[in-house]
């Protein structure tokens, strides 16, 4: 009776069927570790709503924004990529099992009853496609790649802030090591790791997309190196998620000197400029010129913006009055940003609630 087991199969549509399930069982593995990821972000941003941090355009003190603002931006990425795993998942969900070599069976099979007993939501269409197409696997890698990406940005922001120049945030033992030779070092290992595994995730779609560039249909023995890198990615990912989502709840966060430095820079320069625009009517393109002017006598005197005196900006704009050092200080800067999106605490601590009840 066993002998009878290959009639109407090929090993072409059986291994095309079996690398499907592996790649549907991994994705919703993968998508359980960024949903994961995500509660632990949003998790912080709650914590944080509040602390006040410099934001920054080419790694340049910009304006002010809180922490907890800056970690629900990793938060829409990753629920980006959640949704480039769903989609995956979705296209993938179709069986090629009963394709046979390339041309199909004259066997009377029930190709939709043995796609809905192993999951599958439809039979594959198209015999030649079904063992021939490595789509799924690319689709899969290429959101491992974006993924990847967003892990990598936010280790290189943590390995920033844990830097001796910021001192932004410290990570414990668990996610650091010392140095051979220095006793007072304290690397990121677990976030340099993290950054460095991407590399590897992005060879292995460009390897795969090469494999298949040139390959007429239908199968050829070119496919047989689909499997490795499409395994090697899944396993570097979960490493990379694991150690992201510890980082994330292991971190902590030097309030004081994330305020200290977000003062720096002449950030609230925006928020002078929009006064005079607000209160002088002055059009904005000459209320960024008073500003620069501002901003270049308080750099010539070595002082803050809000450390002029009001004689001295008057020197500049006459108009001006008292009322502008209101608007000066960075937990001004943020509480004024309450633009749908914008870093204003109460928007913070609304966006952290609404993900915290979606991920729970």
């Amino acid at each position: 009776a066993a002998r009878r087991l290959h009639a109407g199969r090929s090993r072409n549509d059986q291994v095309a069927t079996d690398f499907r399930l592996w790649v549907r069982r991994a994705i919703d593995d993968v998508s359980t570790q960024v949903k994961d990821l995500m509660l632990a972000l949003a998790t912080r941003a709650a914590e944080h709503a509040g602390s006040v941090m410099p934001g920054f355009t080419h790694l340049q003190t910009a304006q002010p924004v809180t922490f907890g603002h800056h970690l629900l931006a990793y938060v829409e990425m990753l629920a980006r990529d959640a949704g480039r795993l769903e989609d995956t998942r979705r296209r993938l969900n179709e069986c090629p099992l009963g394709a046979a070599a390339l041309a199909g069976t004259s066997f009377p099979i029930d190709r939709f009853a043995t796609a809905a007993a192993l999951g599958f939501a439809r039979p594959t269409a198209n015999s030649l496609d079904s063992v021939s197409d490595r789509d799924f696997a690319l689709e899969y890698l290429s959101a491992l790649s974006i993924l990847a990406m967003h892990l990598s940005r936010f280790a290189e922001e943590v390995i920033i802030w844990c830097s001796s120049p910021y001192r932004l945030i410290s990570l414990s033992d668990a996610f650091t090591t010392g140095s051979s030779i220095m006793p007072q070092k304290r690397n990121p290992d677990a976030a340099e790791l993290t950054r460095a595994k991407t590399g590897r995730i992005f060879g292995h779609l460009l390897g795969l997309l090469t494999v298949m560039k040139g390959l007429p249909m239908a199968y050829a023995k070119d496919m047989q190196e689909d499997k490795e890198p499409v395994f090697d990615a899944s396993e570097a990912i979960s490493l990379c998620l694991a150690a992201t989502a510890g980082m994330v709840r292991d971190l902590k966060a030097d309030t004081a000197r994330m305020a200290e430095l977000a003062g720096s820079g002449f950030s609230t320069a925006t928020d002078l400029a929009d006064w005079l625009v607000r209160v002088l009517k002055m059009p904005f393109r000459d209320a960024h010129h008073v500003t620069g002017q501002i901003v270049r006598l308080a750099e010539a005197r070595g002082v803050d913006i809000a450390q002029l005196t009001l004689e001295e900006m008057r020197s500049v704009e006459a108009r001006i009055t008292a009322e502008i050092f209101d608007v000066l200080t960075v937990e001004a800067s943020v509480a004024s940003r309450v633009s749908y999106g914008g870093t204003a605490p109460a928007n913070v601590s609304a966006q952290a609630a609404k993900w915290l009840e979606q991920l729970s």
